[in-house]
């Protein structure tokens, strides 16, 4: 049902935080929408402003402080400092309603991942620049993951350099489904994700529609899978990563690959010294901006 109000809640944080934070408000908040309060825009990807603010648009009242207390306390159990958060100062206020998603599709554009990949938004045009680039459109709705984010590039660029064709593939945290989309234009056999969100896989099923491509998505966690795979991409929080290291190895294959992404390089020695207590071998180690990525193999 239309309503002609919603509620604003602005969030003072770190901004190298953005990613982490918005993809917690879709969680835990009836979240119509996350932008920056300075909207500076590079391709597809809000721009972290000297202001670290928040924009969270809410749909309906809710107990912002408690809330903001309990996913803040989460946080720092998870191994998150002060530093890392920022203040989390907060207002929140009511404010007549607008169009907002119509308000992000004018400010998206294409995104050249690489020279091989391009990431386009449903609504817009695009020509190839060549017969062998990989287009993925996407309609991100309120899925983590357009493809413009440098942890989902970390995992692409892992992608495009050990993924052969015929291939089997799997995402750990899908997501949009993106990653799984573009393992089955890069030539995989099949493409399985999995998340323990339930409102992102029909959003994915849409994206995978979209591109023409069939993927498997379901809700489910990792330690529940019982196949293996040649190619396993998970792009986690460092400390869930650590938390799974062991289950994700026994989703590869012998001569398969694993990429990790979603790792602030501050808090790259969690995520090493869980590679080392597997026993796994690094062969790539992917840097972009504040974030690393590694491809491991058994």
């Amino acid at each position: 049902m239309y309503s002609d109000k919603y509620y604003e809640l602005q969030l003072k944080i770190n901004p190298e935080m953005e990613d982490i934070i918005t993809d917690i408000c879709f969680d835990v908040f009836p979240c119509e929408g996350v932008v920056l309060a300075e909207e500076t825009y590079k391709d597809l990807e809000m721009v972290s402003t000297t202001e670290g603010t928040l924009r969270i648009f809410l749909t309906d009242d809710t107990d912002v402080e408690s809330i903001l207390r309990q996913q803040r306390l989460l946080l720092t159990e998870r191994g998150f400092s002060d530093s890392d958060l920022g203040s989390w100062e907060y207002t929140y206020v009511q404010k007549n309603n607008e169009d907002w998603s119509k308000k992000w599709k004018e400010k998206w554009d294409v995104t050249h991942v690489s020279n091989n990949i391009t990431v386009v938004p449903d609504w817009l045009e695009y020509t190839p620049k060549s017969k062998d680039e990989i287009i993925i459109r996407m309609e991100p709705g309120c899925a983590f993951g357009t493809g413009t984010h440098q942890t989902t590039q970390i995992c692409m660029t892992g992608m495009e350099k050990y993924l052969q064709k015929g291939m089997t593939a799997a995402d750990i945290g899908m997501g949009s489904g993106i990653l799984s989309i573009c393992a089955m234009k890069m030539g995989a056999k099949s493409a399985f994700g999995c998340d323990i969100d339930e409102s992102v896989i029909e959003v994915a099923r849409g994206n995978a529609q979209k591109n023409n491509v069939h993927c498997t998505f379901e809700l489910c966690t990792v330690d529940k899978i019982n196949k293996k795979f040649d190619f396993v991409m998970a792009n986690i929080l460092h400390n869930v990563l650590d938390e799974i290291m062991h289950d994700l190895k026994n989703l590869i294959n012998k001569d398969g690959y694993l990429v990790l992404s979603g790792i602030l390089q501050e808090k790259s020695s969690i995520v090493l010294s869980a590679i080392s207590r597997e026993k796994l071998n690094i062969i790539k180690e992917i840097h972009q901006d504040q974030w690393v990525g590694y491809v491991v193999t058994l």
